[in-house]
């Protein structure tokens, strides 16, 4: 009887660790909105890798080397959809396609 006890305890504890562990994922946050008048110049704190990052995370593939202009912008091309686009990020973070 003590047996058996003890494999129900031992069943129930296992059973609401896994319940406790238990997650789940939380949606992906909206897109941030875009500045109408992106891409805006200004001093770019961005590295070349965090430009391309944030690209990543929006949904473009495959970025190829960035480059940025005089005016801050980081410039390059990435896979999006299928099709190869020409893709800007600013200092705010701002996506634009070409």
């Amino acid at each position: 009887m003590k047996a058996l006890t003890l494999a129900a305890l031992v069943a129930c504890a296992t059973s609401f660790g896994a319940i406790a562990q238990t997650s789940t994922t939380s949606p992906m946050p909206a897109p941030k909105e875009v500045d109408k008048n992106a891409p805006l110049p200004g001093a770019n704190s961005f590295t070349e890798g965090q430009a391309k990052s944030r690209l990543e995370e929006n949904g473009y593939s495959n970025v190829g080397k960035l480059t940025k202009d005089d005016n801050g912008v980081w410039k390059g091309t990435a896979m999006q959809a299928g099709s190869q686009v020409t893709v800007s990020v600013d200092y705010r973070g701002n996506i634009t396609r070409h």
